[in-house]
């Protein structure tokens, strides 16, 4: 199983989420699970690959903090943790914001350049 590092806090490193999410697999299992918990059968119906390599994607994905499972019987369903998911959003929206002023601050930087040579 995948062993997600931790940071100084102690809470899963966002760089886990991002390799996980790197995945067309992972992404669309996750993708599948936001509308309701799903068994691993219907979870790799989709999918033309061995049940063994398709687990290794479920287990990269819990070991990640982004789908938890368990047990009934023998059927194992998966179901989505969004806060994980949250993370990585409130992450890339730090992000825009950063981009979006520095942007706005080159576009300002243009204009008065435009307007001193006009």
């Amino acid at each position: 199983m995948v062993q997600a590092r931790a940071d100084s806090t102690g809470a899963h490193s966002i760089d886990g989420v991002f390799r996980a999410l790197a995945d067309p697999t992972r992404r669309h299992v996750l993708e599948r699970l936001s509308r309701s918990p799903a068994s691993v059968t219907e979870l790799a119906k989709p999918f033309d690959m061995a049940l063994p390599s398709f687990l290794e994607h479920l287990k990269i994905l819990e070991g990640y903090g982004l789908v938890r499972s368990g047990k009934t019987g023998r059927v194992r369903t998966y179901q989505l943790v969004p806060k994980r998911l949250r993370q990585a959003e409130d992450w890339l929206m730090r992000q825009r914001t950063i981009w979006t002023t520095r942007l706005d601050q080159l576009d300002s930087y243009l204009i008065e350049l435009k307007e001193k040579n006009t």
